[in-house]
């Protein structure tokens, strides 16, 4: 049999199982609510995998690689603010998402919970960041779309198109049917195929090489991918590398505040206790990831120098884990640890096609249809998936930019228009709805304009530039304007829920709410 038919043969299967789970979840499903936020019945384990899954992509097996094949170790500084981000993000966001959300009217949206959490009754706060969410998410998904085609290339020898066309209609499919539910439960399967993949795939290469320990010094030394002479400071985090460009990796870390299809999971916990367990697990996950990729770099520079084999993408070089998995494995099991790379892939574009659907139905159309019916809801967010997908295919049929550059401008947008917005409203009691706005516009203006620009966007990542200027526009206008009546004290008792939730972690969010019927006062 060919190589082809054992490769079609497990992804065939990965595919077959991802449907399966979302009829399952779509059994589940039985209201809105439901669809969009699995009715805050997500258990920790669920949560800090589908959270990692979901925030990872293709970047992770691809982008990250890639960047630092090329580049070397000095692209690491993206993997310190990343890393930091996440525990950050798990720390001081997560629990007090998940009370105040529902505390502020049961919010089961993003741009709902700012709407309710600044009492704004002009639905343009709402609006502003549906835009917002439409925009950048449209980038984003359009990410996975490339990685679907470069994926198909590599694998099948395929055509790149074709490769997209079938990636994103399977994403599609399952998101479709099961909605946040099925995002959910896939994650925690493509979050465990990804976890095996990074560590099977450079093990097994690191025992292929003539001498393992070449991985630490052949880059410098001996000419690999794109450096006929080798890289001299391959090895060296800060040589060649400006101030501004490690401030701009490290601030990759600030963007996990404002990644609406990563906060998400938060909000959907069963109780702000349980953020956690569900920390321990995200980031225990996150840390052996990013490992993996770290060395699937290195053993690439030696691999593919020594075997004689070669790299499909000769542009970026954000296929060497796609190929070594192909060069070392026979077909089957090389197949199967190849959907780690689609699990990344449609685990990021499911969550992101949800979010984008509850954006459209949630924080626009309901603005103007108050009343809809539940089964009007559905149909109407199934629907918004399938037109969502169908832009973002529309966008990727000619990619101008690497994985990680649309990844960077979609996770820029957000970190700067929702990051200090997130924060605010979690952490500072006198945010008003004026200010959210300014903040949000500000942020998103900033990094569309300073990351279109070379002579900007080569000075530092735009996100650094989008969160001083969104920061500094919410905390004016918010000092210039009044809270709504009933913002203060709404904002001491979520703080009261989640405090005595993290005290009584044995107990329910209900006996949260029960335990704090008299608000005690929070500082600003």
């Amino acid at each position: 049999m060919t190589e082809n038919f054992w490769l079609v043969l497990a992804i065939v299967l990965y595919f077959g199982v991802m449907v399966g789970i979302g009829f399952y979840s779509w059994l589940q499903t039985k209201k809105y609510d439901d669809y969009v936020l699995g009715d805050r019945g997500l258990n920790p384990l669920v949560a800090g995998l589908s959270a990692g899954a979901s925030d990872m992509s293709g970047w992770l097996l691809m982008g990250l690689p890639g960047a630092l094949f090329v580049a070397g170790m000095s692209e690491l500084w993206i993997v310190i603010g990343l890393f930091i981000g996440t525990w950050a993000n798990w720390k001081w966001v997560a629990p007090r998402l998940r009370s105040y959300t529902e505390v502020a009217n049961n919010s089961i949206t993003l741009p709902s919970f700012f709407e309710n959490r600044t009492h704004d009754t002009s639905r343009i706060l709402r609006f502003a960041a549906a835009v917002i969410i439409i925009f950048f998410f449209t980038f984003y998904v359009s990410s996975g779309m490339v990685s679907g085609g470069r994926y198909y290339e590599s694998t099948f020898g395929g055509d790149y198109l074709t490769g997209m066309l079938i990636v994103g209609s399977i994403t599609v499919l399952y998101t479709f049917i099961g909605g946040f539910l099925a995002v959910s439960y896939t994650d925690v399967v493509q979050g465990g195929l990804m976890f095996l993949a990074l560590i099977i795939v450079p093990i097994m290469a690191l025992f292929a090489l003539d001498n393992p320990a070449d991985i630490f010094t052949w880059a410098t030394d001996n000419a690999y991918g794109p450096h006929p002479e080798g890289n001299p400071t391959y090895f060296n985090m800060v040589a060649g590398v400006s101030a501004a460009t490690i401030i701009g990796n490290l601030a990759w870390g600030l963007g996990y505040f404002g990644q609406p299809h990563i906060v998400t999971r938060f909000m959907a916990l069963r109780s702000p206790a349980e953020a956690r367990s569900a920390r321990r697990t995200g980031m225990i996950w996150v840390a052996i990831c990013y490992i993996g990729a770290i060395f699937t770099a290195l053993v690439s520079t030696v691999y593919f120098s020594q075997k004689s084999a070669s790299v499909t993408d000769q542009t970026n070089f954000e296929t060497i884990f796609l190929d070594l998995a192909r060069l070392m494995f026979h077909p089957l099991i090389a197949g199967i640890i190849l959907t780690a790379v689609l699990a990344a892939i449609m685990s990021t574009m499911s969550s992101q096609l949800l979010i984008t659907s509850s954006a459209l139905i949630e924080d626009l159309y309901r603005i103007f249809n108050k009343k809809p019916s539940q089964t009007t809801l559905l149909v109407l967010s199934r629907t918004m998936v399938v037109l969502v997908a169908i832009a973002a295919m529309l966008m990727a049929v000619n990619p101008s930019d690497t994985i990680l550059g649309l990844v960077g401008f979609a996770w820029a947008g957000f970190g700067a228009a929702f990051g200090p917005v997130v924060v605010a409203s979690l952490y500072w009691k006198r945010l008003t709805a004026p200010g959210a706005i300014a903040g949000m516009v500000v942020g998103a203006l900033t990094v569309f304009i300073w990351g279109s620009v070379p002579a900007t966007s080569a000075m530092i990542y735009e996100i650094v530039p989008g969160v001083i200027f969104a920061t500094i526009a919410m905390v004016a206008v918010s000092l210039f304007t009044q809270p709504k009546p009933g913002v203060a004290a709404e904002f001491d008792r979520a703080v009261a829920v989640t405090e005595y939730a993290l005290a009584h972690p044995e107990a329910t969010f209900s006996d949260a709410m029960e335990g704090t019927a008299a608000p005690h006062p929070a500082s600003n």
